[in-house]
């Protein structure tokens, strides 16, 4: 999927419109991905989880970190991400054998 369509997503998702924050936070939200599951290119089962984490990373701006926060009688709690992010990316994380992750080639 291109970028401008996922910047697209996310302004639908967040309603916020800086292209480039939102760039900028997929950029980030994508080299999480590719050093966590040990990757080099983005496979499409993670194309989902880059945008999920990047909308994380921008309701989270401003309360980095914070584990968490009482406000007005009302009390919150950050975890690292949610566990169906990383279920996901366990599925398709590379198993690293001699220092080195073993991936297919994309055709």
């Amino acid at each position: 999927m291109s970028r401008e369509k996922d910047i697209e997503k996310l302004q639908l998702l967040t309603g916020e419109r800086d292209d480039e924050l939102l760039s900028l936070l997929l950029d980030d939200a994508e080299e999480y991905v590719l050093a966590y599951t040990n990757r080099t290119q983005l496979v499409a089962g993670l194309e989902k989880t880059v945008r999920d984490l990047a909308v994380i990373a921008l309701n989270r701006m401003g309360t980095e970190g914070e584990s968490g926060r009482s406000e007005a009688g009302e009390s919150y709690s950050f975890d690292s991400a949610p566990k169906h992010i990383y279920d996901t990316l366990n599925r398709y994380r590379l198993v690293r054998c001699g220092g080195h992750a073993h991936e297919k080639k994309q055709d």
